[in-house]
């Protein structure tokens, strides 16, 4: 036979191995734990988190107008922030007045003050981000995590990603193709009209696909005996098997009928889609209800984008369009984990690839730059301290000062909350072990959590 069995799946329609005619037949499918499998595993450490959701601002949010008020200080005016600032909640955390909605969840915001990157080429640190490594290719967070836990529900992927632009967000690069991120809405498509491709099929009665894949199931068996211990055609197989399955759930999940008017209103699904300066169309109030739905679903590491923050010029207006758009789909997200709870066990996560330089009030002035220096994120859930500050950046917010903390101790420290070793979370791969956390490894930042 001339095709490959690769070839052979890719071209016959729905042949997605036997696990496929099990769960058409109604007969219960058995991952096997291996590498090459996305059953769930249970964590090697004591977990906080089962699920983490990643809400990437991507292109650099001004930390000194959002989470690190910089209040002047002195007689001569310095950069700093040019937004009011309140305290909110009962810790009286500082949050930006661009964030009213965000602001009713201080007291569960553990607010990182003291990040900071190697680089401010968005490219390179938007990379460094995602997996460790700032030029090489390598497998994403996302990956790394559902290769080390599997996932909880098997008619699903393991990683999700909302509306990216970047492969290297979703890339399992070298770890099997299995743990490879998939990607709903791509380069700025239509999130309302934005799917997973290939899982509705309907062309054929169950009947016809039965042979078919049992058709395909007996070449699998010929073929496998001529390639054995081939990992990744193994994890192509379990693909396309885990696209099959995928049939059943993922389609009511993307369809958001259901929802109530009110829900659809507090996430401000369909709104803020219009282009304000750098600020997008991107239906983020979507992307963030689908991460809820998804998540509830069993989905182990879901990344929503808003690639908007990249704003030199036009301060003032580009950062109000942005905060807007994110604001209350964020807080209707935290609203909901904790009204199911859910939040307890979801490590939520916010921030992007670096932070900005701050803006001299009163020089009429209204551009920034990019600062790897010092900037913020902040986690929500999963046992991290509600309404405390870790780290700061100096007077200015220039750089990080105290309580420092790299991209590699941030990744340490999501995969330690999901009960997983940071330094020893290894594949073997082009003559030696890698890592998310890399030949330095992270530190866990313990601090971060009560």
């Amino acid at each position: 036979m001339t095709h490959s069995r690769r070839s052979m799946l890719q071209t016959v329609s729905c042949g997605f191995g036997y696990l496929a005619l099990q769960a058409l037949c109604g007969q219960p499918v058995q991952a096997e734990s291996s590498d090459g499998s996305l059953s769930a595993k249970i964590p090697q450490l004591p977990a906080r988190a089962t699920r983490v959701i990643f809400l990437c601002m991507s292109g650099g949010p001004a930390h000194m107008d959002t989470f690190d008020y910089k209040p002047q200080t002195g007689d001569k005016p310095h950069p700093g922030s040019v937004f009011e600032f309140k305290q909110h909640g009962e810790s009286g955390l500082h949050i930006s007045e661009l964030l009213p909605e965000t602001a009713r969840h201080a007291d569960d915001l553990c607010v990182i003050n003291g990040m900071h990157a190697d680089t401010t080429i968005h490219a390179q640190s938007f990379l460094q981000l995602h997996t460790g490594d700032r030029l090489r290719e390598r497998p994403s967070l996302g990956s790394w995590i559902t290769y080390g836990l599997g996932t909880e529900n098997q008619n699903l992927p393991g990683f999700l990603s909302f509306n990216t632009s970047k492969s290297s967000v979703y890339s399992s690069s070298f770890l099997p193709s299995i743990y490879n991120g998939t990607p709903i809405g791509v380069n700025g498509e239509n999130m309302a009209q934005a799917t997973i491709s290939n899982v509705t099929s309907s062309h054929l009665p169950y009947s016809s696909k039965e042979k078919q894949l049992d058709f395909v199931q007996r070449m699998n068996q010929q073929h496998v005996l001529q390639r054995p211990g081939d990992q990744q055609l193994e994890s192509v197989i379990e693909s396309m098997e885990l696209g099959f399955r995928m049939q059943m759930s993922a389609p009511d999940l993307l369809d958001l009928s259901s929802e109530t008017k009110e829900t659809l209103e507090r996430y401000r699904v369909g709104q803020n889609t219009e282009q304000i300066g750098t600020c997008k169309p991107s239906d983020f109030g979507r992307q963030c209800l689908l991460a809820r739905r998804f998540a509830e679903a069993g989905v182990r590491f879901i990344e929503v984008n808003h690639g908007s923050w990249d704003q030199h010029k036009n301060h003032r207006r580009d950062l109000t369009a942005n905060c807007n758009a994110t604001d209350a789909p964020v807080a209707a997200l935290l609203d909901d984990l904790k009204l199911r709870g859910m939040l307890d066990e979801t490590l939520v996560v916010w921030g992007g690839e670096f932070g900005r330089p701050g803006i001299t009030p009163g020089d009429k002035k209204d551009e920034t730059g990019h600062n790897s220096r010092g900037f913020t994120f902040w986690m929500s859930g999963a046992g991290v301290k509600g309404g405390y500050v870790h780290g700061k950046t100096d007077e200015t917010g220039a750089r990080a000062v105290e309580g420092k903390v790299h991209f590699r101790d941030l990744h340490a420290t999501i995969l330690n909350a999901l009960g997983l070793p940071p330094n020893d979370l290894k594949y073997w791969h082009a003559g030696r072990d890698h890592r998310l956390t890399g030949p330095e490894g992270g530190k866990v930042v313990t601090e971060l959590f009560a």
